[in-house]
């Protein structure tokens, strides 16, 4: 089999699943940045909310259809023939075609059997396919389905012209193995000619590997937004999957997509929702390339791959040792003293490590006691005038101390 990063496609859903987040409330303009923030970055595809949502929904989608991006513009409507419709009206290249298919969204949300809901595929999925755009048809709540029913539908919508078959992990349940098994099952069901597109939740932690098994079983779409946000705890980040894939194909990854735009959408984004870029975000988050434990400071310094599976540089990032800590180590003060232009044969940095690991045992460190102890030992080995000591804490921190506003960080 091929690699899952040679044949995917990437559905980016911010302005769609991403707009459900508890914190967004983009205007028209936001969208239109998001939307070419995400072309630039080079998405295959750009999803709106449904334009039944409201009137600005519906004027949303037909604005970001007419911008003319490389990106193509979908919008995710309800089995529904006046929803269709107005997607069409709208100038969107492709609508996504939803319904609930677990027992919980029949009983409580519809209120349709699966006899049922294949009629009602059969009558609204013409509709698109005859205005001439590209369909999807998804089952709602795939992985509390039954695997016979969704097969049932599948196989029903197959030959009505449908360009993919989508399958949704809509409360996070489902594990990657699931996941696999489910996407083998449906491959098997429409055959080897339609595309798989894959949606999952975030609820339990699953959703970057979910896609990934998704892809690895068969699947051809993932379904992604900025820093995963979307409902509840969201689904799929963008930054996660172009991680994972990259760690597979770098070069592909590399050549694919304008990958030092990913920091700028992923901040840009969390301004407008009014959130933080989490600091373990892949890629972005601001601990992502940060290097603490000496052990681990010394073989990066000889050589970052050591423990590193992304490179920063391809990311337009940097990397960084942080070295004002107990946990420091000897090479990474020996490599902070060259930045400063200075020289410390090895006995001198291991004393100089001691003495900032004794210093740190009382107190918060900075950068900047650490390059005051380096000068001062240095100063006092050329036989300069001592220079008076440096102000350290004297006690143990009662509280947790706020983070430094210039954190003991130094490139490597």
């Amino acid at each position: 089999m091929s690699s899952p990063a040679s044949r995917f496609r990437i559905i980016e859903s911010t302005l769609r699943e991403g707009e459900q987040f508890a914190n967004a409330f983009f205007t028209t303009q936001q969208k239109i940045r998001i939307a070419t923030m995400l072309d630039a970055f080079g998405v295959d595809y750009l999803e709106l909310s449904s334009p039944a949502a409201s009137p600005a929904s519906r004027d949303d989608c037909a604005t970001i259809a007419s911008l003319g991006l490389r990106a193509r513009i979908l919008t995710h409507t309800r089995c529904h023939p006046d929803d269709v419709k107005l997607a069409i009206e709208t100038g969107v290249h492709g609508v996504d075609i939803v319904i609930g298919t677990s027992s919980q969204l029949r009983r409580f949300g519809h209120g349709k059997s699966i006899d049922e809901i294949i009629a009602l595929a059969r009558d609204v999925i013409p509709i698109a396919v005859e205005a001439g755009v590209e369909v999807r048809f998804s089952t709602e709540d795939s992985f509390r389905s039954d695997v016979a029913d969704i097969l049932r539908v599948y196989e029903a919508v197959a030959p009505l012209g449908i360009r993919r078959v989508g399958i949704a992990d809509t409360v996070g349940i489902a594990d990657p193995f699931r996941v696999a098994e489910v996407v083998r099952a449906v491959r098997g069901a429409i055959g080897p000619t339609l595309d798989i597109e894959f949606h999952g939740h975030n609820d339990t932690g699953c959703a970057v590997a979910n896609a990934w098994a998704a892809l690895h079983a068969g699947a051809t779409h993932i379904d992604t937004t900025v820093l995963g946000i979307g409902e509840r705890n969201g689904i799929t980040p963008l930054g996660g999957i172009i991680a994972r894939l990259y760690a597979s194909e770098p070069e592909l990854i590399r050549q694919r997509y304008r990958l030092p735009l990913l920091h700028d959408i992923d901040h840009a984004v969390a301004r407008l929702c009014s959130i933080d870029v989490p600091f373990n975000s892949c890629i972005t988050g601001f601990a992502a390339f940060t290097h603490k434990a000496g052990i681990h400071a010394k073989a990066v310094l000889n050589d970052p791959s050591a423990y590193e599976a992304l490179r920063p540089e391809d990311f337009g990032l940097s990397r960084y040792i942080h070295v004002a800590h107990r946990l420091t180590g000897w090479n990474a003060v020996r490599a902070r003293a060259e930045q400063l232009g200075l020289t410390l044969s090895d006995e001198q940095a291991k004393a100089l490590t001691a003495e900032i690991k004794a210093a740190a045992d009382v107190g918060h460190l900075t950068l900047d006691h650490v390059d005051a102890i380096i000068h001062r030992h240095v100063n006092a080995h050329a036989a300069s005038p001592t220079l008076a000591p440096v102000a350290m804490p004297t006690h143990a921190p009662s509280s947790p101390q706020p983070a430094s506003p210039e954190p003991a960080l130094i490139p490597a």
